[in-house]
């Protein structure tokens, strides 16, 4: 019979199908819809093209790794399948957060007028090699990440009869190997993320005051496109700590924690999606008229 939290998992696994695949799946299409009517995207909505993808791929994966441990544990400790399983998934963590650096940097050079060298060749670069540069991104990313196939080995365990663990196994994990890997994969990207969101705010409060009391007389300009690049960046750097946060969990020993941990997970494809829209108004209109002219349709019909 099914434990309760092997139950769990798999209601998490299927739920966040249900629920992370059609807002991503939207996404993606109403961008590639904008492809097919303009030619092209601006930098924004290349990203959010890129974060839906992501988080379609990385979705199917975290729910095939649930289902795999509920319905058949002896392939998840398996070696191969355990590497590829960890491969691909950390490699569209990290590949997912610095897609929030590189929206992050793109609200930035948009939004400051920094004059510093560094942030003149940061917009240049994000403006006209933004593909090239996602390519690179996550060419190496997946390098970063090939490791992770020696880093989680599966470990026997047995239980006493005053032991409240389960017999069968748990994975342990070489540091060695994870503290580069997190570095370059996670804290990078977050410190980075985190300095463009500080850069920012400080420039648009400085605006405002600047408006306020000197140019009083003056119309006050419309800040609220900036106001909503600020709250996506927060918004996805809030997600990026609870996840991180989930993600230690997995690897602690209480099976209570783990439920809580992998529930966390299973949620941010979907919590994303929602930030997403929020942030674009062009996906909502598109989102919209898909959803009024069917059912306009379907009423006719």
């Amino acid at each position: 019979m099914m434990s309760p939290y092997s139950l769990s998992i798999l209601v998490s696994s299927v739920l966040g199908l249900v629920l992370a695949i059609p807002s991503n799946t939207c996404i993606v299409m109403g961008n590639l819809d904008s492809i097919r009517k303009k030619g092209k995207l601006n930098p924004t909505d290349v990203i959010f093209l890129a974060k839906g993808i992501v988080n379609i791929l990385l979705r199917c994966v975290l729910s095939l790794q649930g289902m795999f441990y509920v319905l058949c544990q002896a392939y998840i400790y398996a070696t191969e399948v355990r590497g590829f399983m960890n491969i691909s998934i950390y490699f569209l963590f990290y590949y997912n957060f610095w897609l929030t650096f590189w929206l992050s940097a793109h609200y930035c050079t948009s939004i400051t007028n920094l004059s510093y060298g560094f942030f003149i060749w940061l917009k240049r670069i994000v403006s006209n090699f933004l593909s090239q540069l996602l390519f690179l991104t996550a060419l190496g990313m997946f390098i970063v990440s090939v490791p992770w196939f020696w880093t989680v080995n599966a470990e026997s365990i047995h239980s006493s009869e005053n032991s409240t663990e389960a017999s069968g196994n748990r994975f342990h994990v070489n540091l060695p190997y994870v503290v580069p890997m997190t570095f370059l994969g996670r804290i990078l990207s977050f410190c980075l993320s985190l300095l463009c969101l500080v850069l920012t705010s400080s420039f648009l409060l400085r605006h405002v005051w600047r408006v306020k009391n000197i140019d009083s007389g003056s119309t006050r300009p419309n800040l609220q496109v900036h106001v909503t690049a600020l709250r996506t960046i927060f918004f996805l750097l809030l997600l990026f700590i609870f996840f991180s946060v989930s993600q230690m969990g997995l690897f602690l020993h209480s099976f209570s924690l783990i439920i809580v941990s992998w529930d966390l997970q299973i949620l941010s494809p979907s919590v994303e999606a929602a930030v997403i829209f929020q942030a674009s108004n062009k996906l909502r209109r598109i989102i919209l008229r898909r959803f009024w002219t069917r059912s306009w349709r379907n009423t006719e019909n």
